[in-house]
């Protein structure tokens, strides 16, 4: 799972006990607060036994499930045999035993419709609307001195990643000292010469030479340790929605054009929509981009993403009137499309001078872009 990631949870099973199971095939989808991955078996084989049930958020090295290599393809399996309903009972997922137990349900009397009769977590679900979702969490009666009213249901729980994020990101507040400085930069020369492309490759090459002129920003930060990298690894936050955002990382940023970073950026962006980012690509950034101006946002202040000292935030392109000045120092009102850079900084690392010149480095080479 990548050598910064401690523990995952278990989200969904795509096999059953007893289901056949292919080489490579998808087993198990894991969450971690870096990425969702899906598990591919190791081996062919049959599933013999899921030890961990969905829901469940367990170490790095746990053992999962067991698979029976030795055997084959189409041979009965012990439980395609069993024909009574308490014997059937046995091979129902944990996550389908969970939710029975919660509702009150005896899982053996049921007449499951999946394979082999099995029963699954549809057939339960199904149960428990049928019975008006009776059960030790459905109804909740009413009080006295409350007239007779019943109390609202409890409101929807938030999904895994975005729970993850929250204390990511609780985590971050709680560690780093914030501040933000924020520019403004006149987008005219870029507007030009982007054709196609989005603003973010272009700010992106601005910021990594404006990194590798002040390098102190290109830092991880983790205790009393501070420690520059030499080599620009360029994180990009990427939308997934409702589901939340995560950090795709690309590496050596500093040896590809702007050109060559608008693919890498469109490359990760797609993987991590469709959930096939792995593992090592959402660690080891030095310095993060994140993009909510293609949204309209005009103005944030981003929290940074540990255990980096800075994080840099591309708002919104709009057309603006602006004071100008000609070459002979003559001033005038002209319409720019101009945009604000914000950038929040960790102070144990920086000082704002120092957040300042980086700024103003990014800002001179967006305004001096020349292609």
């Amino acid at each position: 799972m990548g050598v910064s990631v401690a523990e995952g949870t278990i989200t969904a099973w795509r096999k059953r006990p007893g289901d056949w199971i292919e080489r490579d095939e998808t087993v198990v989808e894991i969450s971690t607060d870096k990425v969702e991955t899906e598990v591919p078996s190791p081996a062919a084989g049959r599933l013999r036994e899921v030890l961990v049930e969905e829901g469940a958020t367990v170490d790095v090295g746990t053992l999962l499930a067991t698979l029976d290599t030795a055997a084959r393809p189409g041979e009965a399996h012990a439980d395609e045999h069993e024909a009574e309903p308490g014997e059937r009972s046995g091979v129902v997922s944990p996550v389908v035993r969970r939710i029975a137990a919660e509702h009150g349900i005896d899982v053996a009397r049921l007449r499951g419709s999946g394979r082999r009769g099995r029963v699954t977590k549809k057939d339960v679900l199904a149960l428990v609307n049928e019975q008006g979702g009776a059960g030790p969490e459905s109804a909740i009666p009413a009080q006295e001195g409350d007239g007779g009213r019943q109390r609202a249901p409890a409101g929807e729980r938030l999904s895994l990643m975005r729970r993850q994020i929250g204390e990511h990101m609780v985590r971050s507040l709680k560690t780093a000292a914030h501040c933000t400085t924020v520019v403004e930069a006149d987008m005219s020369a870029v507007e030009a010469a982007r054709g196609r492309l989005s603003y973010l490759a272009f700010v992106a090459r601005a910021a990594v030479a404006s990194l590798r002129e002040h390098p102190s920003l290109n830092a991880t930060i983790e205790g009393e340790h501070l420690t520059v990298h030499s080599e620009v690894h360029l994180g990009v936050a990427v939308s997934l929605g409702e589901e939340g955002l995560i950090v795709p990382v690309i590496r050596n940023a500093h040896d590809l054009s702007h050109e060559g970073l608008a693919t890498r950026i469109a490359d990760v962006a797609e993987r991590a929509r469709s959930k096939r980012l792995l593992p090592e690509e959402v660690e080891g950034g030095t310095f993060t981009i994140t993009n909510p101006g293609r949204f309209g946002a005009l103005l944030a202040t981003p929290i940074i993403n540990q255990p980096q000292v800075a994080i840099l935030d591309l708002e919104a392109v709009t057309k603006r009137p602006v004071v100008v000045t000609d070459e002979q120092g003559r001033d005038s009102i002209a319409v720019r499309p101009m945009t604000y850079l914000c950038m929040s900084w960790d102070h144990r690392a920086l000082d704002g001078v120092l957040a300042a010149r980086f700024l103003s480095s990014v800002r001179r080479n967006l305004e001096s872009w020349s292609g």
